[in-house]
């Protein structure tokens, strides 16, 4: 089950491809598919969201192929995956441990109540509710809806004078979601933020990869570069706490994506994401390890253990493509041949308006596109990126 467009192709078609080679994979997806086309037999359409017609489309694909496991890489569906599945017969994790999941607040209380380290937290549906949990907790604090995904609606507030403002961003953010639609008021964790990139298999997590994050200016939490070196000492340190958290929620299958802050050098949950990480995550870890997390996924949704064993040590790191400010991009280039570029992708045509979250815009409204380059070194693969982003020719008119 996955959504459909150039976003989807761009960030996620790495997954089918990588299903599909060892897999017959049919697809409920929300639009007629294009490019999927070639990774899969047969598809039916049918909005995740809507129950029924998510049944009826998984029914009919059901009387013409023998399922054996249902999965999605889409934060948005998981917890309606998890119910499709169960009315199959399938494997899988229950639909009330997923939307927990999906919920910051149940997983929050829940840390809480196995002694994971997270941040404070306290739910809020007004800005009175939110002044008073900021007042409890204490400024600087984060504020969040609690069922979204990819830094919509996430803003850090550093005092009563900025709650307003930042109280109406977060609440645009919750409205569309579909576990809860409040807004969490959180302690800000001040530290460098990484993600355990983990493979849940009959209640054992393996830690495959550790991945290191760069973002964005504040007050906004948008993620701008990623980078994974198979040999990254801290993966030993935050691989336990990383298990406990995906026990804590209690999944016991699947592939989870778990965020964290080091604050004194310790870490603390930021969250749990039930599948494989965004902003082509996975196929840094494969392009450093020789792990295959989409692969994985799709073993572990069939019931099958999935083969972990790394076949190689290196580094891959990403570069995200943002404008440095509202408008309409004009032009978008790479100049020159690098060899250990893996590739350039853009999802924004020159015309295209571009909205940064500050604008009342989000990820998707504001992401030309990315760079992956590879090296034997995180800061080997770190200082190519930025070469080659340096050889970029992005040109935006302003708004």
């Amino acid at each position: 089950m996955t959504t459909s467009g150039p976003e989807a192709q761009a960030y996620r078609g790495y997954c089918l491809e990588s299903v599909a080679a060892s897999y017959d994979v049919v697809l409920i997806t929300p639009d007629e598919p294009t490019w999927e086309r070639e990774f899969i037999r047969d598809f039916e359409i049918a909005d995740p969201d809507d129950a029924e017609a998510l049944a009826q489309a998984g029914q009919a694909l059901a009387d013409r192929h023998q399922l054996v496991g249902v999965a999605t890489w889409t934060e948005w569906y998981l917890t309606q995956t998890a119910r499709l599945a169960r009315r199959l017969g399938l494997p899988t994790n229950s639909p009330e441990v997923m939307e927990g999941a999906r919920n910051k607040a149940t997983a929050r209380t829940l840390f809480a109540r196995h002694g994971v380290p997270s941040a404070s937290s306290m739910s809020a549906r007004t800005l009175l509710e939110a002044a008073l949990a900021a007042e409890t907790i204490g400024y600087p604090i984060v504020l969040k809806p609690a069922a979204r995904a990819a830094s919509i609606g996430v803003i850090r507030v550093d005092s009563a004078e900025e709650l307003p403002a930042g109280f109406e961003f977060a609440s645009a953010g919750a409205r569309d979601g579909i576990e809860s639609t409040r807004v969490l008021v959180e302690e800000f964790l001040d530290g460098p933020e990484v993600s355990v990139e983990c493979v849940t298999y009959r209640g054992h997590t393996t830690a495959v990869a550790i991945t290191r994050k760069t973002l964005g200016d504040p007050p906004f939490f948008e993620e701008v570069a990623h980078c994974v070196d198979a040999a990254d000492p801290l993966l030993a340190q935050v691989a336990p706490v990383a298990a406990a958290a995906v026990k804590a929620l209690g999944i016991t299958d699947g592939v989870q994506h778990v965020e964290m802050r080091l604050v004194n050098g310790l870490p603390r949950l930021i969250e749990v994401n039930g599948r494989v990480g965004g902003d082509m995550i996975g196929h840094l870890v494969r392009l450093a390890t020789g792990v295959d997390l989409p692969r994985a996924a799709a073993d572990v949704a069939c019931g099958q253990a999935p083969d972990l064993a790394p076949t190689h040590s290196r580094a891959a790191a990403i570069r995200l493509v943002y404008p440095a400010y509202s408008g309409t991009l004009t032009e978008r280039r790479l100049d020159g041949n690098f060899p250990w570029l893996e590739r350039v992708s853009f999802q924004r045509e020159v015309g295209d308006r571009l909205v940064l979250p500050q604008d009342g815009g989000d990820m998707y409204t504001a992401r030309i596109g990315y760079l992956i380059t590879t090296g034997a070194s995180a800061a080997e693969a770190q200082t190519r990126c930025t070469e080659a982003y340096r050889h970029l020719a992005v040109q935006v008119t302003p708004a």
